[in-house]
């Protein structure tokens, strides 16, 4: 059989080498070492892939600049040449000059079986457009929210509704060339259509791996310990220290709590608000009673967790949260923000409370409210992680697989079921 016969019979959905194994190219703009939730998911995403015995393979931004191909934890990852992003100090962003080529060539030359992209921007839309132009399914899953990038582009507020209208409309014009389109939660495929986005959105949840994180109260002190926070009950947020995540608030009413209550917080990641926030902190006289712990390995993660009484999130941007469902599955009850897809984690007085965002008497209150609530504050973690178990990694895996399965075509006469052949432009012809 001659390679391109192969690369023909690959398109047309049969697995390279029997059975149900797949080739897949996911498509990321940002992917580790960046540190957020999106470029988390991707390689939660492609590792766990590869470990069911698929052909992963990986095409982002190279962290240093220069393009290589290297395997990590059984996925290749086609890192392209990049440049850092000016309005942000640790991410690098595609070079657009060549990338397209690139694309297509690496689409060629595997073959995938389908291609998964994971945002709207320069890899993925190029992914997108090429793998459509080669007639490979295409899946596009939507972690967007341009709230979590005016702060990052120094975006005057009076500017952010335009800027966020046309946002939307760069992305619901993208998801229109994918085959199927996914995002993390139900408020958040509503929230697409409602951008003007008119075809299904699924709702597929990006998962956790509940073995990784899970009660531990009994090392409860020793991980306090190994932060080197004191003894006393503590409040915990992961995530980015900017903007959006309103980190603020928790600081304002740890100073209302603390007025009653022995307590603390503490602070796990970095961002470009941490020397605001510490001098908020020494300002309300709480600085110290507000621990900022800084990047913590993944190794060490679920420590913090462990480390904690409850878990609080200000965060008013959030498409699903990982740190808050990673925070339910370790036993943590949670006072989160009402707002976006928050409360969908939250059953009120069942493992915790929501508050309106900006309402710090009221957030102070609910705090206040599980950090007093003695026996029934362990019913409240028992009940998160109740609630985490819906959203095991090895769920949302089971669902992207019968997806991708069921965008694969199959060939019917020479031709691809449910799909017209395209020109050399990759538009459709007329039948």
């Amino acid at each position: 059989m001659t390679p391109l016969t192969q690369r023909a019979r690959l398109r047309t959905g049969r697995p390279a080498a029997g059975g149900d194994r797949l080739r897949v190219l996911v498509a990321a703009d940002t992917y580790p070492p960046d540190v957020n939730g999106a470029a988390y998911f991707t390689q939660r995403l492609a590792t766990g892939l590869a470990a069911r015995g698929h052909d992963v393979h990986v095409v982002c931004a190279s962290p240093t600049g220069a393009p290589d191909v290297v395997e990590e934890d059984g996925v290749v990852l086609h890192r392209v040449r990049s440049a850092p992003v000016l309005v942000h100090p640790t991410m690098r962003t595609a070079v657009p000059l060549g990338l397209s080529g690139h694309v297509a060539r690496l689409i060629d030359r595997l073959a995938p079986h389908v291609v998964h992209a994971q945002s709207h921007f320069t890899v993925c839309r190029t992914a997108v457009r090429r793998g459509r132009q080669a007639g490979v399914p295409v899946v596009l899953t939507n972690h967007f929210m341009p709230d979590n990038l005016f702060a990052h582009a120094h975006i005057p507020g009076p500017l952010h509704t335009l800027a966020g209208t046309l946002a939307w409309r760069d992305m619901v014009r993208v998801a229109y060339d994918a085959d199927h389109v996914t995002t993390p939660t139900e408020r958040a495929a509503a929230l697409l259509n409602g951008k003007g986005f008119t075809r299904p959105v699924e709702a597929v949840s990006c998962g956790i791996d509940l073995r990784r994180f899970h009660p531990r109260p009994a090392e409860r002190a020793a991980a306090r310990a190994r932060f080197g926070l004191p003894d006393r009950d503590t409040m915990v947020f992961v995530g980015r220290l900017d903007a959006e995540k309103r980190i603020d608030e928790l600081i304002r009413a740890l100073h209302r709590v603390v007025a009653v209550r022995d307590a603390q917080l503490a602070l796990v990641g970095t961002g470009q608000r941490e020397g605001e926030l510490r001098r908020l902190a020494a300002d309300l006289g709480v600085a110290d009673r507000v621990h900022f712990l800084g990047f913590v390995s993944d190794a060490d993660l679920p420590l913090a967790y462990v480390a904690a009484d409850l878990f609080a999130i200000g965060g008013v941007a959030e498409l699903q949260s990982i740190a808050t469902l990673e925070a339910m599955s370790s036993g943590l009850p949670v006072v989160a923000a009402d707002a976006m897809a928050l409360p969908h984690l939250v059953e009120q007085g069942g493992n915790g409370y929501l508050y309106p965002p900006g309402d710090v008497d009221v957030l102070a209150e609910r705090l206040l409210a599980v950090l007093g609530a003695g026996p029934a504050r362990a019913a409240m973690g028992e009940a998160s992680r109740r609630i985490a178990l819906t959203h095991d990694l090895g769920r949302s895996l089971d669902r992207f697989e019968r997806i991708y399965a069921e965008v694969r075509p199959l060939p019917v006469a020479g031709l691809v079921r449910g799909r017209p052949p395209r020109t050399r432009s990759g538009t459709a012809m007329a039948a």
